[in-house]
């Protein structure tokens, strides 16, 4: 059995720059990502209440711990606006160890610090 990845790159989306900025500041702001990159735009095609949409959104890219992923999504879901968010992590399985380092610093909880 292998061990859970240490580190996660979390990604969820939303339908505006302004919202995708608001989502990302205010994470990192928490302590919840090292830091957060946004992408945009991108097409998303998907099946909401029986119907099959296509809309514009921006993707936002979280670097976190695993440690932090609760907390993180639980910040997300109540910041967000759309009623099923996609928030989603990646395992990061291999990275530099002076990155993910700091990945570690930037995120450690309020009482290690």
């Amino acid at each position: 059995m292998t061990a859970p990845p240490a580190w996660l790159t979390v990604l969820t989306t939303t339908d505006s720059e302004d919202k995708a900025h608001a989502l990302a500041r205010s994470a990192v702001e928490a302590r919840l990502a090292a830091c957060a990159q946004i992408s945009a735009p991108v097409t998303s095609v998907y099946r909401w209440q029986s119907a099959i949409e296509t809309s514009e959104e921006w993707q936002i890219f979280l670097k976190t711990t695993a440690e932090r992923y609760d907390e993180l999504e639980e910040h997300l879901q109540r910041e967000h606006d759309y009623d099923t968010p996609e928030i989603i992590a990646l395992p990061v399985v291999r990275g530099s160890a002076r990155y993910l380092g700091w990945v570690t610093a930037e995120t450690a909880p309020p009482a290690a610090l």
